[in-house]
């Protein structure tokens, strides 16, 4: 098995994995960036963290964070096959649950998962980040509806949350975001440095 295995395996059962073109372009950022940790909340089947193990600083490592057992399990799976136990820890749980109980600093963090949670996932996000770390969130623009006057009540909580995600990261001071369409549409989120 292999990455393009791997993606082929979800792709063929519909689990969401990161797609190419936003992948893309958070390599370009690590690519600049020498990363040395990560956290990924979404692990699904592993795909984006042994993407982004490839760019890793020498040593570095990528804690991803996944409540669905049967994917832990798939995930564990494919990072064991890829030999990049060293380099990725999965924690199993609810990342509501587990984020608060988290202390490291990170240099990059990756959302991809329940889009209801999106403002508390950036909440902790932040409270994570390194002074210099970057923010990317995954479907931030979820199929358009976030930029539409979407209202159907299926989609409703989700495209909520995720507006206000839009919201929180765009009109705060502190923060820096761009949106790129994307994929399913990503946002970049930094933060602004002051001059003291």
């Amino acid at each position: 098995m292999n990455l393009a295995e791997i993606k082929s395996y979800a792709l063929e059962r519909h689990i969401p994995i990161i797609m190419d073109d936003t992948l893309e372009v958070i390599k370009d950022v690590m690519k600049d960036k020498n990363a040395t940790k990560i956290l990924e909340i979404g692990t699904a089947v592993g795909y984006s963290a042994l993407c982004f193990a490839e760019f890793l600083a020498e040593g570095g490592v990528i804690d991803t964070i996944e409540r669905d057992e049967e994917r832990v399990k798939e995930a564990k799976e494919n990072i064991k096959i890829l030999d990049a136990n060293k380099k990725i820890n999965i924690f199993e749980g609810d990342a509501v649950e587990i984020l608060p109980t988290l202390n490291e600093k990170y240099d990059m963090v990756f959302i991809d998962a329940a889009k209801g949670k999106y403002p508390f996932f950036l909440q902790e996000a932040l409270r994570l980040l390194k002074d210099d770390g970057i923010i990317f969130a995954d479907n931030i623009l979820y199929k358009g509806y976030v930029m539409s006057d979407y209202n159907k009540h299926k989609q409703r909580t989700a495209v909520t949350h995720l507006r206000e995600y839009i919201k929180l990261t765009t009109e705060n001071p502190n923060l820096n975001t761009k949106i790129l369409e994307v994929g399913d549409g990503l946002a970049i989120t930094t933060k602004n440095k002051f001059e003291n």
